[in-house]
């Protein structure tokens, strides 16, 4: 049985969600945007994918659905209020569930996700989707309808088999938790609609198993 301090501190919270992240860009690898330099070419094309294993938004449960941000960055990726952006969540999303990763990602709910919305400058549109991701032997693949798609894999270290890990940078999809390292061999999407096409091979990709909790302040 729950004590009261327990169920007290239950009540605070905002979002626990824990997944994993799949993430691609124009950049070549690694992506000098995680270390706060300017991106390859001036510009980054991106697409950030979370899947939510498990997790609760305000009491709402999301888990088994997937965010999908498709990103045109104009310049330095930490510039506030610059990314323009494509949102994607998971066609079987009820209205309650759409809303409250949409609120939770646009920075509505505070905490770690609210900075990462600080340096969205717009947001052009919200849309569901049939989304695949997963991630199996350490490569991922994302596809979002026939109009995103990428395929990726992990740099492991000398033995083979441990994954090359990014921590402690001055920028991160997933505050808190270390990201793999890793190469899109393909990296797709065609939303000319946007104004956003591009195909890419053997760019720079990101891969996480993470976990964020937030709780009111008070």
């Amino acid at each position: 049985m729950a004590t009261v301090k327990e169920s007290s501190e239950d009540t605070q919270v905002v979002y626990d969600l824990e997944g994993t992240l799949l993430e691609a860009c124009s950049c070549g690898v690694l992506c000098p945007c995680w270390i706060g330099e300017d991106p390859d070419g001036g510009s980054c094309d991106s697409v950030n994918a979370y899947h939510f294993s498990a997790g609760t938004i305000r009491g709402v449960d999301v888990s088994g659905l997937t965010y999908v941000q498709v990103n045109r960055i104009p310049g330095n990726v930490l510039t506030p209020r610059s990314w323009r952006a494509v949102v994607f969540v998971s066609e079987e999303a009820t209205e309650e569930q759409l809303q409250a990763i949409v609120d939770t990602f646009a920075g509505k709910n505070g905490g770690p996700l609210a900075d990462v919305a600080g340096l969205i400058g717009e947001v052009l549109d919200v849309q569901r989707a049939p989304i695949v991701h997963e991630t199996r032997d350490g490569r991922g693949t994302l596809t979002v309808g026939d109009f995103v798609s990428a395929r990726m894999s992990p740099y492991v270290g000398s033995d083979g088999s441990s994954i090359t890990t990014l921590r402690d940078s001055i920028f991160s999809t997933v505050p808190g938790s270390p990201a793999y390292v890793a190469k899109a061999h393909s990296h797709q999407v065609n939303l000319p609609q946007y104004g956003m096409v591009w195909s890419f091979e053997n760019r720079n990709a990101i891969q996480s198993d993470w976990k964020m909790v937030h709780r009111d302040a008070g």
